[in-house]
C-alpha cells in the first residue's frame, strides 16, 4: 500500500487578511458610482463618455437621449449635477432599466401589471445638484438614460447613483463576505457570487418598499401604457433592513423567495438580522384566532396561500438551524404551533392536506391534494418535531408524527404513478409538476432511494436548452422551482446532473446579452424568450430575483459538502460530492464559529482539508473514487489519534466516519 500524509496542512484562506476570492465579488466598495460605459446616444449630444467619471461635460441638446451602462444590475437614488442651462424651465428626465430589451428614452421598465414606468424628471432651476427623493428610488437597473425633450440645452456635469441596497452595512463592508466559494470551474465560481450578489440587492431599507398603487388595477387593457406611475415609499418591516423578493419589484417580503434566498445569504453574507425583521413581518399580521399566515407581507392584500404559509413556517425552522437561537425561536413558538394546526385542519380523510386556494409561485392549477402543497406541509411538520425536541415541547410530537406518517403513506398510494416513475399533481390529472416531484425528494416524502433517483433521472429528461422547464406554469422556467429541483438532483446522488443544471440554466442566466450578467431572473419561457407566463407584461420581468439563487447555497452545501445538522452547526456533516469537479473551496461562519472544506480530487486520490468550530461534533461522508488504498484522517494540531480506514472495492463508496470533534482536520486518499 502506497500511503501519503500531507503535512503540513495548508492554512484555510479565511485566516489570512484579506477576503478569500474577492475578486469574484459583484458588490461595489463605494456607494457612490458612476456608469461605466455609453451603451447608445440619439440626437445630439456632445462628450457623452465624459459622464462616466465624477467630474465631465455633456450637452444636450433640443431633443437627445443618452444610454449609459453600469456594467451590471445596481440599485439606488440618482443625483445629476447641472452646469449650464439655456434659459429657465429645462428639464432632464432619466429612466432605468435591467434588461437591455426595454432601454428608452420615453419610460422605464414596469414595477406594475403592464405597461412601463413613467420618466423620472427634474425640472432644472439652475446650476447645480438635483438628488431624486428617497421615494424615487430604483431597486434595480443596469441601463440609465437621461433624457431632454425640449428645444433649448442643458450641460450634465455629473450623472451618479448612491447604492442602497445592503442599507445596514457600513459603506466600506459591502464586500466584506463571511463566506466564499470556488472551483475548478470558472462559470460556477461566478454563478455562486451571481446568487450571492442577487440577495444583496434584494435586501433593501424597509422604508423603501413599494406602494403597489396599481396592484390589480392596471393589465393588459392597458398594456400599452408608458407613464405608469411608482412609489418605492411603503414601510414593510420592522428596522433597518429588509430582504425582499425583488429589487426592481414587487420590493416586499414574500416567504416562498426566502426559502431560497435564506440558505444563500448564510452562507455568503450571513446577515442574520435582515432575515429575522423580515420573519418577524409576515408573524406581525398573522391571524391569531385562526394562525394563517400571509401570502406575502404588507401592504399585499390578505390572501390565503397554503404553501407560502408554510414556508414562513419553514423561515423558522431554518433560522434555528442557520443560528441556533433557542431564545428567537421561542419568542415565535406559540404563533408557530397556531399556523401549523390550520394548515394541518385541511388534512382530510384521504390522509393529505385538501388545498383550496390556487395561490402559490404564479403556478397554474394549485388546488386538492396537491403533491408539492403536501410535500412541503411533510417536511414542515417534521421541521417542528426537531423545533420541539430542541425546546423540550414535547405533547404535540405524537400528533405530528402520525400525520406526518399517514401523507407520506397517501402520497405514494393515491400520487406516484409507477410506470412514469414520477408523482402526479393531484388525482384529477396527469400532470407531473417540476414542483411538487422535486419537493417530494427534498422533503424525504419517496418511500426509497429508487423513487428519488427515478424523479431526478425523469427531471434531467426533460430540460430544454435553456435550462428546467415547469410544466405546471405552461412554458415557464422557473429559477424558483430549480432551485429546489437542483436539491432533489443532489439528494438523489444524482451531482453530474446538478451541476449541468446550474451550468445550463444559471450559465444562461448570467451570460445572456439581454440580462444584467450579474443577477439572476425571476423566470423566462422555456424557449430561451424573456417572457414570463404568469405575467401580461414583459417589462415587468425582475432580473434580481432572490429566489432565484439556489446555486449559491447548493455549491456550499453540497458540492463543497459543509453541511449543518442542527443548532447553528453544533452537530455538522462534511460530504463533498464534486461530480466532473476536480477541487472545491468552500466556507462560511455562523455564530459558533468558522466552517470549511477543500476537496482535491485526481485519479491518484483525494485529499479534503476541513474545519469546523471547537466545541462542535460532527460526521464525514468522504467522495467516491474507484481505487482502493487506505483512507487516515488527522487532527493537524495533533490532540485526536488518527482515523485509519480501509478502503476496498466493496466500500469503496461508503468511507464515513461519526464522532469527529471540531477543530481543523486533513483526511488522504492514495490508490495502491
Amino acid at each position: 500500500m502506497n500511503l501519503i500524509l500531507l503535512l503540513p496542512i495548508v492554512l484555510l484562506p479565511i485566516l489570512s487578511s484579506a477576503i478569500p476570492y474577492e475578486q469574484y465579488i459583484l458588490a461595489p466598495s463605494s456607494r457612490t458610482l458612476y456608469p461605466l460605459s455609453v451603451h447608445s446616444t440619439n440626437g445630439s449630444v456632445s462628450n457623452t463618455e465624459s459622464l462616466t467619471t465624477s467630474s465631465g461635460s455633456s450637452i444636450f441638446q433640443d431633443d437627445s437621449a443618452t444610454s449609459y451602462d453600469f456594467g451590471k444590475n445596481i440599485a439606488g437614488v440618482v443625483t445629476l449635477t447641472i452646469g449650464s442651462v439655456s434659459d429657465p424651465g429645462q428639464y432632464i428626465g432619466v429612466t432605468f432599466s435591467e434588461s437591455s430589451l426595454w432601454i428608452s428614452n420615453k419610460s422605464c421598465d414596469a414595477t406594475a401589471d403592464a405597461g412601463k414606468d413613467e420618466t423620472l424628471w427634474f425640472k432644472l432651476d439652475g446650476p447645480g445638484r438635483y438628488t431624486a427623493p428617497r421615494e424615487k428610488e430604483r431597486g434595480g437597473f443596469r441601463y440609465m438614460t437621461l433624457v431632454h425633450n425640449t428645444t433649448g440645452s442643458v450641460e450634465v456635469t455629473a450623472a451618479e447613483v448612491y447604492y442602497t441596497a445592503m442599507p445596514h452595512w457600513e459603506d466600506d463592508a459591502i464586500r466584506n463576505y463571511t463566506g466564499y466559494f470556488n472551483s475548478d470551474d470558472e462559470l460556477l465560481n461566478r454563478i455562486w457570487y451571481a446568487g450571492a450578489y442577487t440577495n444583496q440587492l434584494c435586501t433593501i431599507d424597509p422604508h423603501q418598499g413599494d406602494a403597489l398603487i396599481h396592484i390589480f388595477q392596471i393589465n393588459s387593457s392597458i398594456s400599452d401604457a408608458t407613464n405608469v406611475t411608482w412609489y418605492n415609499n411603503y414601510t414593510i418591516t420592522n428596522g433597518s433592513s429588509a430582504l425582499v423578493d425583488g429589487a426592481k419589484r414587487d420590493r416586499i417580503v414574500w416567504a416562498g423567495d426566502m426559502a431560497i434566498a435564506v440558505p444563500g445569504i448564510v452562507v455568503s453574507t450571513n446577515d442574520v438580522i435582515t432575515i429575522e425583521n423580515s420573519i418577524n413581518s409576515l408573524f406581525d399580521i398573522q391571524n391569531q384566532t385562526s394562525g394563517q399566515l400571509p401570502y406575502a407581507g404588507r401592504p399585499f392584500p390578505t390572501i390565503l396561500s397554503f404553501t407560502y404559509h408554510l414556508y414562513t413556517l419553514l423561515g423558522v425552522a431554518d433560522h434555528y438551524l442557520y443560528t441556533g437561537d433557542i431564545e428567537y425561536l421561542s419568542s415565535l413558538w406559540d404563533k408557530w404551533k397556531l399556523a401549523l394546526s390550520f394548515s394541518l385542519s385541511f388534512v382530510d380523510d384521504s390522509g393529505l392536506m385538501n388545498v383550496t386556494s390556487p395561490a402559490d409561485w404564479l403556478r397554474f392549477g394549485m388546488g386538492g391534494h396537491n403533491i408539492e402543497a403536501n410535500s412541503i406541509l411533510y417536511y414542515t411538520i417534521n421541521q417542528g418535531i426537531l423545533l420541539a425536541e430542541a425546546l423540550n415541547d414535547t405533547s404535540p410530537i405524537p400528533s405530528w408524527q402520525t400525520t406526518a406518517k399517514a401523507i407520506k403513506s397517501a402520497a405514494n398510494a393515491l400520487l406516484w404513478n409507477e410506470t412514469a416513475g414520477m408523482y402526479i399533481d393531484n388525482e384529477t390529472t396527469t400532470l407531473m409538476p417540476q414542483d411538487g416531484n422535486s419537493w417530494a425528494v427534498v422533503s424525504n416524502l419517496t418511500l426509497n432511494s429508487s423513487q428519488a433517483e427515478s424523479i431526478s433521472a425523469n427531471l434531467v429528461n426533460r430540460w430544454t436548452p435553456y435550462g428546467a422547464p415547469a410544466l405546471e406554469a405552461a412554458d415557464a422556467i422557473s429559477p424558483f422551482i430549480s432551485g429546489f429541483e437542483l436539491q432533489a438532483h443532489f439528494l438523489a446522488n444524482n451531482a453530474t446532473a446538478a451541476l449541468d443544471l446550474m451550468r445550463l440554466q444559471w450559465g444562461f442566466m448570467l451570460d445572456d446579452p439581454r440580462m444584467t450578467n450579474s443577477t439572476f431572473i425571476e423566470g423566462y419561457s422555456s424557449t430561451g424568450e424573456l417572457h414570463y407566463a404568469p405575467y401580461l407584461n414583459d417589462a415587468r420581468i425582475s432580473h434580481a430575483h432572490g429566489w432565484a439563487t439556489g446555486p449559491t447555497s447548493s455549491l456550499t452545501f453540497y458540492v463543497a459538502g459543509i453541511q449543518l445538522l442542527n443548532a447553528g452547526g453544533r452537530t455538522w456533516r462534511i460530504a463533498p460530492a464534486l461530480g466532473d469537479l476536480k477541487f472545491v473551496d468552500a466556507g462560511f461562519s455562523t455564530s459558533l464559529g468558522f466552517f470549511a472544506a477543500k476537496t482535491q480530487v485526481s485519479d491518484a486520490g483525494w485529499h479534503v482539508d476541513f474545519e469546523a468550530p471547537e466545541g462542535t461534533s460532527g460526521e464525514i461522508k468522504l467522495p467516491s473514487i474507484s481505487c482502493v488504498g487506505q483512507v487516515v484522517i488527522q487532527e493537524v494540531n495533533g490532540r485526536c489519534e488518527d482515523i485509519a480506514i480501509d478502503v476496498t472495492e466493496a466500500n469503496v463508496r461508503q468511507v464515513s466516519t461519526v464522532g469527529v470533534a471540531g477543530g481543523k482536520w486533513k483526511a488522504t486518499l492514495t490508490c495502491k
